[in-house]
């Protein structure tokens, strides 16, 4: 960390050097859903320890073996619509953060489940797609989609089949909404990375991004590859440290 401060005084330095409630960037990771019983993706027992990140994850994939990419999102989809998948207590203090905070406010994640929204998180990009939307890569309309898809799916907008993928971004495309973010990033005067490995970039250059104008944070359940990067870090399970670091929060600011 970049600074020696402990959690209480890091939260009092923030408060003592700015008048204004500070504008808030978060951003999340596979680590925050852990506990709602959705797997990460680079621990030794996560998701890329199952299958090849080539096989599934990447343009060349879907062009050389749909049907296998489409078992693998149809699978994850089916997955997080489950009864036993739901939101945790750290997805529920991030929309208690977004509804209470009195200044700007975006939560950015690299997931594509929809635990944010159903915890009641509405300033949201998906920076990395949604699984429970599909794009048509022949006429690139988007769709909300809840159920299974293969080859012979045909796009509601072109009525063509054949070209219906999960609306995700593999490995080797452009994240969504990066111009949003980006100016977000520049804006921002907290910045908050919750459960992210800090392997995949962009995201994880975020916070060499605003180290020159924003108090940066680290919650996660072990120090990430960038957690030096961090003024301050707290480490333990999301469904502990978030709650506690956004009633810090509030009680300073509101």
């Amino acid at each position: 960390m970049r600074s020696g401060l402990d959690a209480s005084a890091q939260a009092a330095h923030i408060a003592s050097v700015m008048l204004e409630p500070p504008a808030i960037v978060v951003l999340t990771g596979a680590g925050i859903s852990r506990e709602s019983g959705l797997a990460t993706f680079r621990d030794p027992d996560g998701v890329w320890a199952q299958v090849n990140i080539e096989d599934v994850a990447t343009p060349e994939a879907f062009a050389r073996d749909p049907a296998r990419v489409h078992a693998f999102y149809n699978a994850r989809r089916a997955q997080i619509a489950g009864a036993d998948i739901a939101p945790n207590p750290a997805h529920a203090a991030l929309a208690r953060l977004e509804q209470r905070w009195p200044g700007a406010f975006l939560l950015v994640t690299q997931n594509v489940d929809d635990l944010h929204e159903r915890a009641g998180s509405r300033r949201l990009l998906h920076m990395h797609g949604e699984l429970k939307r599909a794009r048509c890569a022949r006429c690139d309309a988007t769709h909300v989609w809840e159920v299974a898809m293969d080859q012979s799916t045909a796009c509601p907008s072109c009525q063509l089949a054949g070209g219906l993928r999960p609306d995700v971004v593999w490995f080797g495309e452009m994240p969504y909404h990066m111009e949003r973010i980006e100016a977000a990033l520049a804006r921002c005067g907290l910045f908050i990375s919750i459960g992210t490995s800090g392997h995949v970039y962009p995201a994880a250059g975020f916070v060499a991004e605003v180290g020159d104008h924003a108090h940066t944070v680290e919650l996660n359940l072990e120090p990430s590859e960038g957690v030096s990067l961090f003024d301050e870090a707290l480490h333990g399970r999301a469904t502990e440290i978030v709650p506690g670091y956004v009633d810090r929060l509030l009680t300073q600011w509101t």
